[in-house]
């Protein structure tokens, strides 16, 4: 026979709260209601999950193992619950997106017609700033991170990840010739950020590993404004790609060193507070989004 729900409620319950006389407390029973709940679902397992004394409970090995397990499906259960009754309500109200332009401009701004449609009663408020903001400061809902989270009170759901790319338009590469080896770059002319030293790593491997720190030869704040200096055959330029997806279908930037590119992909992550409940107009952009960044993410 197999364990029920509330059996999993129980078992989690007692092992969060510390004792079976918490746990009966919490869900309203009598502590040989909760106990008998965990010898019949020890029993429907055919096995131990808890050594208990009259002084002390100890998790065994597959109590541990059952643990875990029974978190994660109770969590599923809850936002499966909370999904199905979304679907009953109508979004609404105003929804202040924060994103750096390139995430904006290729990944937002292309799908704002079909969000619409789909949700007429949201009032749709997006910001560009390619700097870390205070959501709160800047009244925002939401907010589109790239990269490695630092550190943060905020909550945070992937929205997927995206690889990084060597590109450089078909008429640079025609006037200067197309580097065949990662060594070959110092002869070019490398497109790379102002301001954050990490973003000037690529990943490639060489004899030193497999992120290759470059000097660029012109430099910008902007992805944005990298990747119009690399589409006007300006130099080399390593982005994601998520914003150059369509560049490189259309033939207007290609990628060059494939076969020593290391593979990393940027994270993307969404950022918000959460008191409670997720707001469902917050709710309804993230799904939204994470279904069109599958199409070209990770």
């Amino acid at each position: 026979m197999k364990s029920r729900s509330d059996e999993l409620q129980v078992f989690v319950a007692v092992i969060q709260s510390g004792s079976i006389s918490a746990a009966a407390e919490q869900f309203g029973q009598t502590p040989s209601a909760v106990s008998r709940t965990l010898s019949k679902l020890e029993a429907k397992l055919d096995t131990t999950l808890i050594n208990r004394t009259t002084r002390r409970m100890d998790l065994t090995e597959e109590g541990r193992f059952f643990f875990e397990q029974a978190k994660d499906i109770l969590a599923r259960m809850d936002e499966l619950e909370e999904r199905l009754s979304l679907r009953h309500q109508t979004p609404a109200g105003r929804l202040r997106i924060n994103a750096a332009s390139p995430f904006m401009l290729h990944a937002i701004v292309p799908y704002v017609a079909e969000f619409r449609e789909r949700y007429p009663d949201i009032l749709l408020e997006l910001n560009s700033d390619d700097l870390i903001i205070d959501l709160i400061e800047h009244s925002t809902d939401v907010a589109i991170r790239i990269g490695v989270l630092a550190d943060s009170t905020l909550h945070a759901r992937s929205l997927g990840c995206s690889p990084l790319n060597i590109l450089a338009s078909p008429a640079y590469l025609e006037r200067y010739g197309v580097p065949e080896t990662v060594e070959a770059l110092s002869e070019h002319v490398l497109l790379g950020f102002t301001q954050t030293d990490t973003l000037n790593h690529w990943p490639l491997r060489h004899a030193e590993g497999d992120r290759l720190q470059i000097r660029p030869r012109m430099a910008a704040s902007s992805g944005e404004t990298l990747r119009q200096l690399a589409l006007e055959g300006q130099g080399i330029v390593c982005l994601s790609h998520f914003m150059t997806h369509e560049d490189i279908r259309q033939g207007r930037l290609q990628v060059v060193l494939a076969e020593a590119n290391s593979g990393y992909r940027q994270p993307i992550h969404a950022v918000y507070y959460r008191n409670s409940q997720l707001a469902l107009r917050i709710q309804c952009f993230l799904d939204f989004i994470q279904d069109k960044l599958a199409a070209y993410a990770c």
